[in-house]
């Protein structure tokens, strides 16, 4: 799959500084994306929350962060992913989160944001809309022009809240079987950083206030519910891949490749070889390597999306669909797969095949803005110019674009028929896009 950045928040808010426009950029990839869900499901059960209602997404930053932005949504910053060091403490950031969620806190703010007389002047405009294509709810972003002051109020936490929020996500951790020193750890790498000037402080302090007071009360959480847990193998592989294939996409393709063969397993190693020879354009080497991890793997579907990536930016089309074909069939569910399908087929000039493909991965994921342009594209070139438009105006919309938004949402407005589900999507962005004016 490719590797992309685009800017989106999550459902419904898309946060956008002052000129110059700067969003939050997700990094899209279903092998990260997997591996975080492994890594998530038993912390959100435990919470009482559906595994399969909350997305982990990461969020291309170096800085040191994670947050909440809606009741669907856990974004964790690159940068603090590579910083940590175990499985258990990226899974403490996940149940801390969690816990910010289940207890309710921000449901209150985003309540409290839409009743307020302020609201306009703190530059954040909240909507939910609806698409309407098998009953599926995507969330659209809005340009709301929110200062970076703003974006930080809206998402800092009390210290009660964080109290709180500790204390859950240590009973969450204990429940399922996850060791909560991690959590410990975690907060000991932000310890002093009080006493910084804000422009020094990493964004988890300004927006996780931390004291000396709140570390003691959390260690004395981890003393009451702990218990010595067992290592969990699993759950280890999935981080130290997570890990692995962030910093190999991320850093200089010089640095993985001195350090590929210090990786927790053999074939993450080959799977960061195989990027980094990629990011060099060695297609030859790139494949070899990914081909290396797929003998240690051969039913993996992501090392296989992988190679497909690998295949199709090399310009190897037809081999890219043959490799991305058995990548569906083994994760028929991972609209990401099914996307980079849809996008091989295209550049074979199959766009018919690929409109199968794309709308498949549309109905499972329609917050992907790939996803969405390949889609025009696919409907643009089998002579259906009313969906395509449909399909653009969505993804602008997903962007924060809603001018341009509203413009192909009128185009399609014409040329769709009436009352159908891309009329209505076309009505939802119109609306959106005059409730932002």
């Amino acid at each position: 799959m490719k590797w992309i950045r685009f800017l989106v928040m999550a459902t419904a808010i898309t946060l956008m500084a002052a000129t110059p426009a700067r969003a939050i950029n997700l990094l899209r990839d279903a092998d990260i994306e997997y591996a975080l869900r492994q890594l998530s499901a038993p912390i959100l059960r435990a919470a009482g929350l559906s595994p399969s209602r909350i997305r982990v997404l990461v969020v291309d930053d170096s800085s040191l962060n994670a947050f909440v932005a809606d009741t669907q949504h856990i974004l964790i910053h690159s940068g603090l992913i590579l910083k940590l060091n175990t499985a258990e403490e990226l899974q403490a950031v996940i149940a801390h989160e969690a816990a910010h969620i289940a207890n309710g806190h921000l449901s209150r703010r985003v309540a409290n944001m839409r009743n307020a007389r302020t609201a306009a002047g703190l530059g954040l405009v909240l909507s939910g809309i609806a698409a309407a294509a098998g009953g599926a709810e995507a969330g659209i972003g809005v340009a709301a022009g929110t200062s970076s002051s703003a974006l930080r109020n809206f998402l800092a936490h009390t210290r009660a809240e964080e109290s709180a929020a500790d204390q859950s996500s240590i009973r969450y951790l204990t429940s399922a079987g996850i060791n909560p020193e991690g959590a410990v750890k975690v907060q000991e790498i932000f310890r002093g950083q009080e006493v910084l000037s804000e422009n020094r402080q990493d964004p988890y302090m300004r927006t996780h206030p931390l004291s000396r007071d709140r570390l003691r009360a959390l260690q004395g959480y981890v003393a009451a519910y702990g218990k010595e847990q067992k290592t969990d193998g699993t759950a280890n592989y999935w981080y130290a891949r997570t890990q692995g294939k962030l910093s190999a996409f991320l850093r200089n393709p010089n640095w993985t490749l001195r350090r590929a063969d210090s990786s927790a397993t053999q074939d993450i190693g080959f799977m960061r070889q195989a990027v980094a020879y990629h990011k060099q354009s060695n297609l030859k080497k790139a494949v070899a390597s990914i081909d290396k991890a797929l003998q240690l793997r051969p039913n993996d579907p992501f090392l296989l999306d992988l190679k497909g990536q690998i295949l199709l930016e090399g310009r190897q089309a037809n081999a890219a669909i043959a490799v991305y074909r058995q990548a569906a069939a083994k994760a028929p569910k991972e609209a990401l797969i099914l996307g980079g399908l849809g996008r091989a087929l295209l550049a074979a000039g199959q766009p018919r095949e690929a409109l199968k493909a794309l709308e498949s991965a549309r109905a499972r994921d329609g917050q992907d803005a790939r996803i969405l342009r390949d889609l025009a594209v696919a409907y643009a070139q089998t002579k259906q110019p009313g969906l395509a438009s449909v399909a653009t105006a969505e993804r602008y919309a997903l962007q924060g674009r809603l001018k341009d938004a509203a413009i192909h949402a009128k185009r399609a407005e014409a040329l769709v028929p009436r009352g159908s589900p891309p009329w209505q999507r076309a009505q939802d962005i119109l609306a959106a896009a005059q409730a932002a004016r």
